[in-house]
């Protein structure tokens, strides 16, 4: 059983890992009238391992912990956690994630959170990831903004739509 439970995780890590949207930028209200919309793009490397919990009857349930390095326009690296469901029907699941992301972001160091929400319904796919509001520190306190996710060929791409507090 453990086993089958296992595979099952992965599976749906795969399928939460493939939910692919385009989501546009939306900057947080308060800083709206101080920082302009900026784009950043790049590849990310991504280890995902289960984290079994021996407690759960349900093998349609599962948790992965999030391991990431990204390259490009933000250098960083992130931890995180995913939860993830499936169904019987095929083409569909769910995951929710919280990642820490530290680094620099076009050469302004410091940390912030990305939120995800997934779905696929019956193959169609839905995704937002978004920076969670005051979460950014260092000089990126106030970072405001929503990242896409591409998967070609197994490598994974980012597109990241953010507003930031102008340096003055």
């Amino acid at each position: 059983m453990k086993s089958r439970t296992r595979l099952s995780i992965l599976v749906f890590a795969a399928l939460g890992l493939s939910l692919l949207a385009q989501v546009p930028a939306s900057p947080h209200p308060a800083h709206k009238e101080m920082s302009m919309t900026h784009h950043a793009s790049g590849a990310f490397d991504v280890k995902l391992a289960p984290m079994i919990d021996e407690k759960s009857p349900d093998s349609s349930l599962g948790r992965m912990s999030i391991d990431k390095k990204f390259h490009g326009d933000l250098e960083a690296k992130s931890l995180g956690q995913m939860l993830m469901a499936g169904s019987a029907v095929k083409g569909s699941a769910g995951y929710v994630a919280m990642e820490q992301v530290i680094g620099k972001l076009h050469g302004r160091s410091g940390s912030f959170v990305l939120q995800h929400s997934g779905t696929m319904a019956r193959g169609e796919a839905h995704l937002t990831v978004t920076v969670v509001p005051d979460s950014g520190t260092g000089e990126l306190v106030g970072l405001a903004g929503t990242m896409t996710i591409d998967i070609k060929e197994g490598k994974h791409f980012y597109g990241f739509d953010y507003t930031l507090p102008e340096v003055h």
